[in-house]
Formats: C-alpha cells, sequence, structure tokens
C-alpha cells in the first residue's frame, strides 16, 4: 500500500474521530443549557405563571371590552333608533277613503211561487239573476299614509292617494282620533297633494335637506302597510340618488318622476304618502313607489321638492310654479341621429300635435327672451338639461321671480340669454 493511501485513511480516522469529540460535546451543552433552563423555569416558575397569567387576563378584558364597545354601539344606534320613532310617530297619519257606492240587488224577473212549487218542486232553479240599484251606501273603498307638517294641521301625502274628487278623505292619527279632511291642493306635476284638518296644534315632522343624502345612510320608513297595519315601520339604507322612474298604477294610470330616492327600506301599498325619515327624525322623502316584481326596491320623491310645494300651499293656498313658456322635445342621441341635430342632449323647441299648441307662448317669459322655434336649449344655470335633469324639472327647482341664464344653440350659434321667470297660469 502506498503512503498516498496510508496517509489517507489516517486523515479519513483523525475526521470521525473530531467529529464524535464534536458531537459529545455539543450533547454535553445541550443537556447543561436545558438543566439550567429547567432549574430557571422550576425556581422562577411563580414569576413566569404569574406573567402569563396577567398576560391572558390583559387579552382577555381587551376583547371584553372590545365586545362591549360593539354592543355599546349596536344599543346606542337602537336606543337612537326607538327614539326617533317615539318622536315621529304621532305626527304619521293614515287616510281613509270613503264613497258613496250603489248598492246592488239581484233578482228573478216574473218570478211566481206556484209555478215554481209545481214545475220545478225539487228547487233547480234555471234562472239567471238579474241586477239592480238600490240606493247607495258609504263605503270604505282605500286608504294610504301621510304626515303633518305644521301645527295647524296641514298633511302631506300622494296626490294618487287623493285623486278621486268624488270621494272623501278620513285622517286617522296614531290615537286613533278621526278627522275630516279638505284637499287644498293636488300637485299636477308630482305625486304630491297637501289636506287640511281641523285640530290645535298638532305634532309636525320638520323637512331635512335632501341635498345632503348620501349613499348607504340609513333611513327609516312608516306608513299605514297595505292599507291595514297603522304606523308600519321598516328600515333600510339608501340604495341610490337621482333614479328617473315611470310609475303607474293599477288603473294603467303611470307618471314619470326624476331625481327620486332608492331605498331598500320595505315599502308597501298603503305606505304611499307616509315619510322617509334619517335618523334624527328629519323628512329627507315622501314614500311614493315600489318596483313591481323586484324585492327591497323603493322609491321616495325628495324632500326639498315637498317641501317648496308645502311652502306654496301655506303662502298661496294653492300650488304655484315658476314657468319659462316653451313647449319642447327632450333630445336624445337617437333623436339627434333621426333629425341630423348637432347635439345629442338638451331641449328641443318644438311645436306641439295642433295648430294652437305653439312652440313658444306669446307673452311668457320665454318669448321676452327672444327664444324662438329650434332653438335648443343646451343649459340653466350651468347645468345641461339631460336624462334626469329636464327643463321642467330644473325650471320647478327655481323660484317666481328668478332670473336665470340660459345657454341656447340658435341657427347653428350659440348664446347666452337671461329669463325673469313668471308664475304659471292655471289652464
Amino acid at each position: 500500500m502506498s503512503d498516498q493511501n496510508l496517509h489517507l485513511i489516517k486523515e479519513i480516522k483523525e475526521n470521525k474521530k473530531n467529529f464524535f469529540v464534536i458531537f459529545i460535546f455539543s450533547l454535553i451543552l445541550f443537556l447543561v443549557f436545558l438543566v439550567a433552563a429547567g432549574s430557571f423555569v422550576y425556581f422562577n416558575r411563580a414569576k413566569i405563571f404569574d406573567y402569563f397569567a396577567k398576560q391572558y387576563f390583559l387579552d382577555f378584558k381587551e376583547r371584553k371590552i372590545n365586545q362591549e364597545e360593539g354592543e355599546r354601539i349596536i344599543l346606542s344606534e337602537e336606543v337612537e333608533v326607538t327614539q326617533t320613532i317615539e318622536r315621529v310617530n304621532q305626527a304619521v297619519v293614515s287616510i281613509v277613503i270613503t264613497k258613496d257606492v250603489p248598492i246592488i240587488e239581484e233578482y228573478f224577473e216574473n218570478f211566481n211561487p206556484f209555478e215554481e212549487f209545481f214545475w220545478n218542486p225539487f228547487g233547480f232553479n234555471f234562472r239567471l239573476p238579474q241586477t239592480k240599484e238600490k240606493g247607495t251606501e258609504k263605503k270604505e273603498i282605500g286608504g294610504g299614509s301621510g304626515f303633518f307638517v305644521s301645527e295647524d294641521g296641514l298633511v302631506v301625502t300622494n296626490k294618487h292617494v287623493v285623486e278621486d274628487e268624488q270621494a272623501e278623505y278620513t285622517v286617522l292619527t296614531n290615537d286613533g282620533k278621526k278627522y275630516e279632511a279638505n284637499v287644498l291642493a293636488r300637485d299636477p306635476l308630482f305625486d304630491i297633494a297637501v289636506l287640511k284638518i281641523k285640530a290645535p296644534h298638532v305634532p309636525y315632522l320638520e323637512f331635512g335637506d335632501s341635498e345632503k343624502i348620501k349613499l348607504g345612510q340609513k333611513v327609516i320608513a312608516i306608513g299605514n302597510a297595505l292599507g291595514e297595519f297603522r304606523n308600519s315601520v321598516s328600515m333600510g339604507i339608501v340604495s341610490g340618488l337621482s333614479r328617473s322612474i315611470v310609475a303607474g298604477d293599477s288603473f294603467g294610470r303611470s307618471e314619470s318622476l326624476e331625481e327620486v330616492i332608492q331605498t331598500d327600506a320595505a315599502i308597501n301599498p298603503g305606505n304611499s304618502g307616509g315619510p322617509l325619515l334619517d335618523l334624527n327624525g328629519k323628512v329627507i322623502g315622501v314614500n311614493v313607489a315600489v318596483s313591481a316584481g323586484a324585492e327591497n326596491i323603493g322609491f321616495a320623491l325628495p324632500a326639498n321638492l315637498v317641501k317648496s310645494v308645502v311652502d306654496s300651499v301655506k303662502k298661496y293656498g294653492k300650488i304655484v310654479r315658476p314657468y319659462l313658456g316653451v313647449r319642447y322635445v327632450q333630445i336624445t342621441p337617437a333623436l339627434k341621429e333621426k333629425n341630423n341635430l348637432p347635439v345629442d342632449y338638451g331641449a328641443l323647441v318644438a311645436r306641439g300635435d295642433t295648430a294652437d299648441e305653439l312652440a313658444v307662448v306669446p307673452g311668457s317669459p320665454a318669448d321676452k327672451a327672444g327664444i324662438v322655434e329650434n332653438d335648443i336649449i343646451l343649459e340653466i344655470d350651468g347645468t345641461k338639461i339631460e336624462k334626469g335633469k329636464s327643463l321642467a324639472f330644473l325650471i320647478r327647482q327655481k323660484n317666481i321671480g328668478d332670473t336665470i341664464s340660459l345657454k341656447i344653440l340658435s341657427k347653428g350659434k350659440e348664446k347666452t340669454v337671461s329669463v325673469k321667470l313668471e308664475e304659471a297660469q292655471e289652464k
């Protein structure tokens, strides 16, 4: 065997010896560490237990505080809601609709008891009954909701609740008292009506600012649900703002409503005319419609619009509004394409279907400002006339006597004119 091989074998043996020594030394150190650590833990077990016990109780206390804080927040909100409902409930009313309806009586023509006995001994009646009116009777035919907006008994509801001019209306308060109601005004443009009862010092609700409503804001709806359950309360959030809808009723009538509030608070037939409230008890809307075939989609007219109607009735005894004095067609992309118009928004001043339906009413504010047929009104005070913001809607936001700025496209050129709004004349 060569010296090189012997040297290699010797080196391997030395490495094995060194590895064994290192392993034994490391094992001894580990055992010493375990004994030392164990001794330390044993002799300081009271302090260590006390430390971890304190940490555990601190963590437990913190979790308990967070849980209680959460419960306090929930409880605080519940208290706020219940207190709000208790405060406003007395001002929410049910509206009962009654009307004289004919009494229908059935009878058999030329009835002969002897003939009936001999020819029909088994009681089989083959004659068809006839009907006739026998006077009338006063009968409850429907109901809705409303709420007081003044101490002297003004009530707001929906126009469709009190639309029948031949019917009588009774306001039923939360304490069970009944009052005959007179309809002071039915809004020709919006689904709003104002009633009056003779009662001193009634509790009433205040309007909030519907321009400050936020998506997700919690709201409360109160009303005469299904026309049967008085002052039913539901709660939800504001699901959408500035919606445009076409609302219809069971008689096939419909109307377009702009800038309405969408909510998932349950609104049922009979809730119509009831208030939509914020958690402070301020009216931010008036419940007006639900989406057919869908759940938790209801709509309310914004409070600012309703308040302007109430203020008008308080001041003038009727609903008065400013008017511009034009007939128009709302421009859409489809209308632009079909008629080769230069813009896809605005209001095209146009004639009506008959010869007497002029595009511009003679002597009207629009006539005085020089607006003519085929002009396109683009903006009012910097706001574009487009879907959800029609010309009529924007004008209704103004007051009689306001001077507004109109951007107009006339014969291919843009110009700006000032118009002073006047009171719309009753037709």
